[in-house]
């Protein structure tokens, strides 16, 4: 009875206080808000598909994408006819929505990450979107480009990682700027 209580009750609020005051974003599930509402996490992608927006990479959770409550990778192997045939498909969809990009697409853009819930692309990927989304909200590709070193979050400690730009941010952010 003791030990149930102890592991059972005891620990769990320990932990759950000492993360609420020492990393209470986190401990909260790292929330987005927009007006005082919660309107997305920052470790959870989001579909975007309006050509007004950053997409982010393709989601690997079936039948709704980004479900955090089913996160997985793919486990196709890079010579799988289904993976090759969802990258193809996945080019022409970028192809067809910026026929004048004639840029290599970033392979972040065609490929999921392993959890399938990624909210990060690379700057380079972000940046092959710069003319659309620019277009689709008659800004200037230059501010566009300016809210991307904005939102890029850098290596952790300066080793780990690579560069990323936060999809779900970004476009919050390209939202707040067309108003």
């Amino acid at each position: 009875m003791v030990l149930s209580l102890l592991t059972g009750v005891v620990y769990p609020l320990l932990v759950t206080g000492v993360a609420q005051l020492l990393f209470p974003s986190q401990a909260n599930g790292t929330l987005v808000y927009e007006n005082g509402k919660p309107v997305a996490s920052a470790l959870i992608g989001q579909p975007f598909d309006a050509p007004r927006y950053f997409w982010g990479r393709p989601s690997a959770t079936s039948r709704v994408p980004y479900n955090a409550a089913a996160s997985s990778g793919s486990n196709l192997a890079p010579t799988n006819p289904t993976l090759l045939k969802f990258v193809r498909v996945r080019i022409e969809t970028l192809r067809v929505a910026d026929p004048g990009n004639k840029a290599p697409i970033p392979v972040d853009l065609v490929t999921a990450s392993g959890s399938g819930l990624d909210p990060h692309i690379s700057p380079a990927a972000a940046e092959y979107q710069v003319g659309r989304v620019a277009k689709a909200r008659g800004m200037g590709e230059n501010a566009v480009r300016q809210l991307i070193v904005e939102r890029t979050e850098r290596r952790t400690l300066g080793l780990l990682g690579e560069d990323r730009v936060n999809v779900v941010q970004l476009n919050l952010d390209l939202d707040r700027a067309s108003r």
